[in-house]
């Protein structure tokens, strides 16, 4: 049966999801972009095809299992650019923009004669390392991933952005031979037991949980970070709400220098980092 964009969205409410999922799902199905959801209130009468309330109702079932909507629609924006995603690899948060921030203002206090080199450890979509190459094209860029499914999903959206960044498969800087400027990471940070876990069935485990405190990962980068960094070089880490102390004291052991944590727009310590400290010039008599 025939229905308006009115009366689709309604449906797709009466069956679960928020105005904003169904929104969003309704756009998908219609082929247009997200950014159009005042074209849907202008259009509000337009009689939807019997093709794209199916495919809006098939959207909406899976929605109300808990699908995250970029899995849906296949796509999410992150600093700016559409991103390509599906189940093979995390959904981008808002939350990561600090961490590529901090990023980009580190990067303007190191100083050296070549461009800058910054390797990317668990890249995921390569959210993290295709915003810092478009937003700085002359930077050197590594990505490394476990995931050879993560890496394929990555080097698509690099192609399809024109971002020249290098990719690797690799656990952390295990297989890497050469020292950066900068290291970052979003690494897994959620503890084995978190209950949150259960809710989050649809996305890939090995890139959620490490370790029983969630920081096993985040250890092993901090260890390995000290000679892989060129001095002066900094290592930037995402990590869960709670675990920015704990990220300090690691890092200050490590022998690192400087450690330091900033907030999301949420007031949340997001992330944390610090830096080898620089060659110091011999004192002259």
């Amino acid at each position: 049966m025939a229905s308006t964009i009115a009366q689709a969205l309604a449906w797709a409410q009466a069956h679960g999801l928020d105005r904003l999922d169904a929104q969003l799902l309704l756009l998908h199905a219609l082929g247009r972009p997200e950014r159009e959801r005042a074209w849907l209130l202008a259009h509000d009468t337009d009689t939807v095809p019997q093709a794209i309330h199916d495919a809006l109702q098939a959207a909406t079932q899976r929605r109300a299992k808990g699908e995250p909507i970029a899995y849906i629609t296949g796509h999410k924006e992150f600093y700016g650019m559409g991103l390509a995603v599906d189940a093979r690899v995390l959904v981008p948060r808002p939350d990561t923009e600090t961490l590529v921030d901090w990023t980009l203002e580190v990067l303007t206090t190191i100083h050296s004669p070549h461009p800058h080199s910054v390797i990317d450890l668990g890249t995921g979509s390569g959210a993290i390392a295709l915003a810092l190459k478009q937003t700085r094209p002359d930077l050197q860029l590594t990505a490394v991933d476990f995931s050879t499914d993560a890496i394929a999903v990555a080097q698509a959206n690099a192609h399809r952005l024109h971002l020249n960044v290098q990719f690797a498969q690799g656990s952390w800087l295990g297989n890497v031979q050469r020292q950066f400027n900068l290291i970052v990471s979003n690494p897994p940070y959620i503890a084995d037991g978190d209950t949150h876990l259960s809710a989050l069935i649809h996305e890939p485990l090995a890139a959620l949980a490490s370790g029983t405190d969630g920081l096993d990962d985040i250890r092993t980068i901090i260890a390995q970070a000290p000679t892989h960094l060129l001095p002066g070089g900094w290592l930037l880490l995402e990590h869960g709400y709670d675990q920015a102390a704990a990220v300090r004291t690691l890092l200050t052991a490590a022998g690192l220098h400087g450690a330091q944590s900033r907030r999301d727009l949420a007031g949340i310590e997001r992330c944390s980092g610090a830096c080898l400290p620089p060659i110091q010039a011999p004192a002259v008599d």
